[in-house]
């Protein structure tokens, strides 16, 4: 642990937000507004557990005094042995607890189990580009698939040959978030495209971002902060459902955020969709000072989910994949393809572990 008493003053905050929270909710005024009342309750929900951890800490501490105290005074061998072993007991527990109560201040179980969003881009390479994205995106879902985890796309901008200039689906299933978190980034692929007559290789990019997907009273969007837009849906995927105006596009004013849906035949659930995808990305923007506190260490070495962070390579020729946090090649190429990323996905868990130990 880096610093326990920023780890203990946080906590003592919370408790004290904690209490304040249990009186709103007692109050009138607020039991009559639903709204501000599911407010409040996720908000105690959500620091309960590093509360109740900060209050077993508060109790081992007291009797850890205690016993320590005892020690100091005159007794028999006999006892004195058996105050030490609980002292030590109590120690042991003390730090156990503290380094829950970090990893729980620092976020890292908030998440856990969230349901989230993930954003596959192609970037340079033209075609190729895009036909990696549809790679990237038929691996992850082969691999949600595999551990019984729900995938629904909510946007999708197909190209020629089967490829995505960008595709947008969330995610739900009890770890999925644990185990996907550290996909973030640019992957590379090299290899010799299907439009290339020479055969000479090409190096080309996706990026990968996942969002955390808010609920609607987690985050709320003022209607007059937002313009939307519906218009006939066009391009590759988009013949089937361009018969009317079913396309919707969303602008966030402040932030002149854009996110544009025509999947759906119905312009309400294109118009819902796209809600949810420009929630996770509003709510991944006021996240991202809460990101930077991430230990620079952790930051260094395993990377910190950023979009712009090369995180792996796919080498076709040489049938192997390279994730460069962790130094690691793997040559179970195709399984991997199909989605059996279990040996990168364990190795950056452990590494996290190892680093949070």
């Amino acid at each position: 642990m880096a610093n326990n008493s920023k780890t203990i003053d946080k906590a003592e905050t919370l408790e004290s937000r904690y209490k304040e929270l249990e009186h709103l909710l007692a109050d009138q005024q607020v039991l009559n507004d639903r709204s501000s009342y599911q407010k409040y309750a996720k908000e105690l929900a959500d620091i309960s557990k590093i509360v109740n951890t900060y209050r077993e800490y508060k109790k081992v501490s007291t009797e850890l005094g205690d016993w320590m105290k005892m020690a100091g005074e005159k007794h028999d061998p006999e006892f004195l042995k058996s105050t030490q072993q609980e002292i030590n007991a109590l120690k042991n527990r003390q730090a156990e607890l503290i380094n829950n109560l970090e990893s729980l201040i620092l976020g890292e179980d908030t998440s856990l189990d969230s349901d989230f969003i993930i954003e596959v881009r192609a970037g340079t390479g033209g075609l190729e580009a895009s036909i990696f994205a549809a790679d990237l995106y038929r691996m992850y879902t082969k691999y949600i698939a595999k551990n019984n985890w729900q995938a629904e796309i909510l946007s999708s901008h197909p190209t020629e040959l089967g490829g995505f200039k960008e595709i947008v689906f969330a995610v739900k299933g009890k770890g999925a978030y644990k185990h996907l978190k550290f996909e973030s980034g640019v992957h590379r692929v090299q290899r010799v495209p299907v439009t290339e007559t020479s055969g000479r290789i090409h190096t080309s990019t996706a990026t990968v971002a996942l969002l955390i997907e808010p609920k609607e009273v987690e985050l709320q969007i003022d209607s007059k902060d937002l313009r939307i837009d519906v218009f006939r849906s066009s391009g590759p995927g988009g013949q089937g459902v361009n018969t009317a105006d079913s396309a919707v596009r969303i602008t966030h004013i402040p932030t002149g955020m854009v996110v544009t849906c025509q999947d759906e035949r119905s312009q309400l659930k294109n118009k819902n969709k796209a809600m949810r995808v420009l929630r996770a990305r509003l709510l991944e923007n006021i996240q991202s000072e809460k990101t930077a506190q991430l230990s620079q260490n952790r930051r260094a070495q395993i990377g910190g989910a950023e979009r712009s962070e090369k995180i792996r390579t796919y080498n076709f020729p040489d049938r192997r994949i390279t994730d460069h946090r962790i130094n690691l090649t793997l040559h179970k190429f195709d399984a991997i393809l199909e989605g059996d990323l279990d040996g990168f996905i364990d190795a950056l868990i452990s590494k996290e572990n190892e680093l949070n130990a």
